[in-house]
């Protein structure tokens, strides 16, 4: 099994994965939140010459604000963040967009159109009225009830768009905002500072916990990871999980060669998805947490190998994924 623990950055030194800001150095900052499970995100902030950018909103207003709160103590120039820039659409990258009311929000064009779909005020009256969902509503009301607060959010959308890439400077650092999916979502972005040797992925990476495909193509994803790997990077933010190094990419694209390999060999001998879901043995990556979705992936890699094009059923995912889940303590 790949190691990817300790995570070492470019100073030498290995970081501690624990909640809260991390300086890590050169002028870029990442926001922690263990155990980087479901809702549990990263977020960055790149300063330079009084001008900041910040990667990422966190699910809900109050883990924002705590967070906006941290980065502003650390950093003065954080007291007004010019550039938001959301790496995909999931709520726990963008539900906090409204606190940075004002400021240039830039996500790739397909993010954009997924948050338009999935719009806070939809989460909050899910979450309210989450009996209407069946086994679906209940697993997902029970992963959030008590941790997040979905009440008072806006729908804040970028307020630029991009195709492939672009470049933005904050003071006279380069930002490379890089598309990648359709991977984890339809509108994954790379946010990349080639001078810095650093890069924050989204969701591209889930550092110790099994990632999850919505949307696939996994080929995609793995891709994403290789495109990572051919840069000279040495400080890699995952979207979850900690801090880390090219060796937590490689152990991300192991995890999808892998499972991608196992799954194909029970689609060519005609396996229902959902039996080859609990037949692959993922012993491996025992010590990852959120293993229930393998579920998903599989199931993604099934429709990737039939050509089904049909968007999957989400709440039905997580009432089979909550039937897999180890139950684990409330955070």
């Amino acid at each position: 099994m790949l190691e990817i623990f300790p995570m070492t950055g470019a100073s030498n030194m290995t970081w501690q994965y624990r909640k809260g800001l991390q300086d890590i150095g050169n002028g870029c900052y990442a926001w922690l939140q263990p155990d980087g499970g479901w809702g549990f995100s990263n977020s960055g902030l790149i300063a330079d010459g009084g001008e900041t950018l910040l990667v990422d909103t966190l699910m809900d207003l109050a883990h924002t604000r705590e967070m906006l709160d941290g980065y502003r103590a650390a950093v003065p120039a954080a007291a007004r963040i010019g550039t938001l820039v959301n790496t995909h659409s999931n709520g726990d990258h963008t539900y906090g967009n409204q606190l940075l009311a004002g400021a240039r929000m830039i996500a790739s064009r397909a993010c954009a159109e997924e948050m338009a779909q999935r719009r806070p005020e939809e989460r909050s009256a899910m979450m309210k009225n989450w009996r209407n969902y069946g086994e679906g509503g209940a697993a997902w009301h029970d992963l959030y009830d008590g941790i997040f607060d979905f009440d008072g959010l806006v729908y804040t959308p970028p307020t630029e768009t991009f195709e492939h890439e672009l470049s933005v400077l904050v003071g006279a650092k380069e930002v490379r905002l890089t598309m990648v999916g359709p991977a984890h979502t339809r509108g994954d972005v790379l946010v990349h500072l080639p001078a810095e040797r650093t890069v924050f992925t989204g969701d591209i990476l889930f550092i110790g916990g099994h990632p999850i495909t919505w949307d696939g193509p996994i080929s995609n994803w793995i891709a994403a990871c290789d495109l990572i790997l051919g840069w000279d990077v040495e400080t890699i933010v995952p979207g979850h999980g900690p801090i880390t190094d090219k060796a937590g990419v490689r152990a991300v694209k192991h995890y999808f060669e892998y499972l991608t390999a196992e799954a194909r060999q029970r689609f060519d001998a005609g396996m229902p998805e959902a039996e080859a879901a609990h037949d692959i043995s993922m012993a491996e990556f025992r010590n990852w947490i959120d293993g229930e979705r393998v579920i998903v992936n599989v199931a993604t890699l099934y429709r990737e190998f039939s050509g089904d094009k049909r968007k999957p059923d989400v709440m039905d995912f997580h009432a089979r994924m909550a039937r897999l889940r180890k139950p684990r303590a409330k955070r």
